[in-house]
């Protein structure tokens, strides 16, 4: 009797032993079930893309001829009440394999609209910080080329020409001018302040007046019409001008010889008396 107790209580770990290594040495591939399609379809899914692929049910084999002759229960008929509720997919068949796909969601649609109305508020931000940028460069090119074109009209340092002591004898001039013709015609009044200040200025800064006058034919070039009346006024005051120096020095050597014929007349005279 003791020897018997000795070898089950031997014989226990042995036989545990074995089982655990035959387990170990010998696996064997555990195949889990499936849920079925209808728990599938009655639960909501987390997901939109959750039964995006669902597996087709294998078709069932077809019944023996022993289970044709015994069942005799007729067809169910299926109301509207009891039909089942059609879910809204679409089935492509591509490589032997049936797809579903379902239609999109109102979340998806409302998302799609999202999207396009935060891509259209994009390009109008876009848009208006190219216009923006646009204007505001305009706006330093129309800057710099004031500032630029107002430091081309001073004189150099070498022409040795100042310009506050000019400009307050042009505006004398000018000031002169109208109060000389105060008492004349309305045209006369409009000129003779411009032509005494132009004059001055002439004659005080020529440097300066050289580089509006430059100033002036470049935007004069822009309308044809005015630069051709400036040339050809222009062409007109220099032959003006030309012609009374020609004849200013045909009458100053006039005058010279007339002196000079008097004085030796004069002096003729006087040694004649003496």
């Amino acid at each position: 009797m003791a020897a018997r107790v000795l070898l089950q209580r031997r014989a226990a770990p042995l036989t545990a032993a074995l089982l655990v290594g035959g387990i170990a040495f010998s696996p064997r591939v555990a195949h889990a079930e499936a849920p079925e399609e209808r728990h599938l379809r009655s639960k909501k899914p987390i997901y939109d893309d959750d039964f995006d692929y669902i597996p087709t049910p294998t078709k069932a084999s077809p019944p023996t001829s022993a289970t044709a002759t015994t069942s005799t229960a007729p067809p169910t008929i299926q109301t509207p009440e009891t039909a089942p509720v059609p879910i809204p997919t679409a089935v492509i068949a591509s490589g032997g394999r049936t797809t579903h796909t379902r239609s999109p969601t109102p979340t998806a649609r409302l998302a799609a609209q999202i999207r396009l109305g935060r891509l259209f508020l994009y390009r109008q931000a876009c848009t208006t910080e190219d216009a923006i940028n646009a204007a505001m460069a305009r706006a330093f090119s129309l800057e710099h080329s004031f500032t630029s074109t107002i430091a081309s009209l001073a004189p150099p340092r070498e022409s040795g020409e100042h310009l506050m002591p000019g400009l307050v004898y042009v505006l004398v001039a000018g000031m002169a001018g109208s109060i000389v013709a105060r008492n004349r015609g309305v045209l006369l009044r409009a000129s003779a302040p411009v032509a005494l200040g132009v004059g001055a200025a002439w004659a005080v800064i020529p440097v300066t007046m050289g580089n509006v006058s430059e100033l002036l034919w470049t935007y004069e070039k822009r309308f044809p019409a005015v630069a051709e009346a400036h040339v050809i006024a222009r062409e007109g005051v220099e032959k003006g001008v030309s012609f009374v120096r020609v004849h200013g020095n045909l009458a100053s050597r006039k005058v010279e010889e007339a002196v000079t014929e008097a004085r030796e007349k004069v002096e003729e005279w006087v040694r004649k008396g003496k």
